[in-house]
């Protein structure tokens, strides 16, 4: 299975990746939109660890585990693996409890912006992008890559 990966090495901390997925998952037709004053709330499934100044940054998303603690510890059965292997959430099925976003090891499950259920990266799958995901089509550092390893 495609996942992305990041080297951190490369990335500079500029949060486009933040930009770019918050954008991807608005439904908004141009990015500008997202700024608060049009009432847009969105919250992006991926986030840049590391401050201005800090050596390292690193975005962090979904990693897809082969053995995902999250998808074992829903009490609703809203997060499960799909047949590409990939970690799905079912939002009509998430009561809530946010149970995923505690167990998680890298904290990239979070409440959605409604605070109704969990989000998570879904590798732009379910937003009608499809592709390559607008994290990594739009790094502009090349920090951010979607490729199928070992």
């Amino acid at each position: 299975m495609k996942r992305i990966y990041v080297n951190e090495q490369h990335c500079l901390g500029c949060h486009l990746c933040e930009w770019e997925c918050a954008f991807a998952n608005s439904g908004l037709d141009e990015m500008f939109k997202l700024k608060g004053k049009f009432g847009t709330v969105v919250k992006p499934r991926i986030h840049v660890e590391g401050e201005e100044g800090d050596e390292i940054h690193f975005a962090v998303n979904c990693r897809h585990c082969t053995s995902s603690i999250c998808v074992k510890s829903c009490i609703s059965g809203a997060l499960s693996r799909n047949d590409d292997g990939m970690v799905v959430i079912d939002r009509e099925k998430c009561v809530g409890c946010f149970t995923c976003v505690l167990v998680c090891p890298f904290g990239a499950i979070m409440p959605a912006a409604d605070g109704k259920a969990a989000q998570k990266c879904m590798l732009c799958t379910d937003n009608g992008r499809g592709g390559v995901p607008n994290c990594v089509a739009y790094c502009p550092n090349g920090a951010i890559v979607y490729e199928e390893r070992d």
